[in-house]
C-alpha cells in the first residue's frame, strides 16, 4: 500500500505537531546514519526543539564537534556554496514551481492549439474569431507540422527505395557478387536496379546452343560462313558481350561440339 502524500504546511494543533515532530526526529537520525553509512561520509545533526530543554545530536557530541571543527576550516565560498536557511528553501521551491508552471502552460497552449487546426481541417471550426496572438501561434504549429509531414515522407521514401535495392539484389544470381555499401559506385546500383548484372568471367557462348542440333554438312557450313566473315551477327552474341579468343588447343580433334 502506497503512503499517502503529506502537505508540507505547519500543523496547527500542537499535540498533533509534537507527535510528528517525534516521529519525524526518529526517521531523520536513521537516514544520517545510513547516509554516513553507505556513502563514507562524516555528518552529523543537531535538532534543536521547543520540547526538549537540550539538543538532540549524532552521533554524539565528540562526532559533531569533529564535523563541526572540519566544516570551519574549509574556506567560507565553499561553506556557503550549497547552504540553506528557511528562506532560501522556499525561495528554491517557488522557482522550480514556477517553471513547471510555464511548462504546463506551453504544453496546454500546444494542445489547445492543435484542437483548433484539425477542427479547421475537418470544417468543424473557424479563424475567424481568432485574436492576433492565436493566430501567430497556430501558424507556428502548422509550420512546424509540416515540417515533420515532410520529413516522414523522404524517411519512407528512402526505406522504400533501400527495400526495393535489397529485394532486386536477392533476386541477381549468386554468382553475380554484387553488394550494395561503402564500396559499391551508383553504377553498379544502376545495373542491378534495371537487372543487367554480369560478372566479366560470365561469358555468353559463342554460338547458339540450339546449334548442337545441327548436321555435320550445317555445322561445315557454318564454320565456313564464320571463317570468311566472322562477326556478332552469325556467332549469336548479344550487344554488350564480349567475344573470347580462341586458345591454342594441342588436340588434334575439336574440343566443342558445336564444330564439325
Amino acid at each position: 500500500m502506497t503512503r499517502k502524500k503529506v502537505k508540507l504546511a505547519f500543523i496547527m494543533n500542537d499535540s498533533a505537531r509534537k507527535a510528528t515532530y517525534k516521529k519525524r526526529k526518529k526517521g531523520l537520525m536513521k537516514k544520517v546514519n545510513e547516509l554516513s553509512t553507505l556513502c563514507g561520509i562524516d555528518a552529523c545533526a543537531i535538532i534543536y526543539s521547543p520540547y526538549e530543554a537540550q539538543p538532540d545530536v549524532w552521533p554524539n557530541n565528540i562526532g559533531v564537534q569533529r564535523v563541526l571543527a572540519q566544516f570551519k576550516r574549509m574556506p567560507e565560498m565553499e561553506q556557503s556554496k550549497k547552504m540553506v536557511n528557511q528562506e532560501s528553501f522556499i525561495k528554491q521551491r517557488i522557482t522550480k514551481a514556477n517553471e513547471q508552471l510555464k511548462k504546463q502552460i506551453k504544453e496546454n497552449r500546444e494542445k489547445e492549439m492543435t484542437e483548433v487546426m484539425y477542427q479547421c481541417l475537418t470544417g468543424k471550426g473557424s479563424i475567424a474569431n481568432l485574436i492576433l496572438p492565436d493566430l501567430n501561434d497556430l501558424g507556428g504549429l502548422v509550420d512546424q507540422t509540416i515540417k515533420d509531414i515532410s520529413r516522414r515522407i523522404e524517411s519512407l521514401k528512402k526505406d522504400t527505395m533501400g527495400k526495393g535495392v535489397a529485394a532486386t539484389l536477392e533476386s541477381v544470381p549468386h554468382r553475380a557478387h554484387v553488394s550494395v555499401g561503402d564500396h559499391a559506385s551508383s553504377s553498379n546500383i544502376e545495373m542491378v536496379m534495371r537487372g543487367h548484372v554480369m560478372q566479366a568471367w560470365e561469358k555468353r557462348p559463342m554460338v547458339d546452343p540450339n546449334m548442337s542440333g545441327m548436321s555435320g554438312m550445317q555445322k561445315t557450313q557454318w564454320f565456313t560462313d564464320w571463317m570468311n566473315n566472322p562477326s556478332e551477327q552469325n556467332m549469336g552474341l548479344g550487344p554488350g558481350y564480349e567475344m573470347a579468343p580462341f586458345v591454342d588447343n594441342p588436340n588434334l580433334m575439336w574440343p566443342n561440339h558445336y564444330f564439325p
